[in-house]
């Protein structure tokens, strides 16, 4: 697999209005939630395609379609996804990942907003998504 960048990180918090209070009001990071929703995020902080704060609830129904972290994982606190060429590629890495012993949390899979996703966890937690999303590759977006 070719990765061409970081896409994103995310803290994942099953306390969100208090993780936001040290990123937005303390640390004064621009961060924005599409109405009706509780993951706030940015995409222009320097240095940085994308941060977030993600509800742990959010990621449990991510990756496992329940608002419920299943008990037999280990709670995640952080997210990186690393974007890939096209959305063929998602699909070729998901494959790679599995021969190389990875379970996924769930299959490949196109979001809503257009984002190609599949994700893995690591030992420790995190939660690593290979993706390919339309918007990073826009002009002035990739690399």
């Amino acid at each position: 697999m070719k990765i061409l960048f970081m896409t994103s990180i995310a803290i994942i918090t099953p306390k969100p209005a208090e993780s936001r209070r040290l990123f937005m009001d303390t640390l004064g990071l621009p961060l924005k939630h599409p109405e009706g929703d509780d993951y706030y995020f940015s995409d222009s902080i320097a240095c940085s395609k994308h941060f977030g704060v993600w509800p742990l609830a959010q990621a449990a129904d991510a990756c496992f379609g329940t608002r419920e972290w299943p008990s037999d994982r280990p709670i995640p606190h952080a997210s990186f996804a690393f974007e890939v060429a096209d959305k063929e590629s998602v699909a070729s890495a998901a494959k790679e990942l599995q021969s190389s012993g990875y379970a996924l949390l769930h299959a490949v899979r196109t979001e809503p907003w257009g984002q190609t996703i599949a994700r893995i966890q690591t030992p420790e937690g995190a939660i690593i998504g290979i993706s390919y999303a339309p918007s990073m590759h826009e002009s002035g977006k990739a690399g």
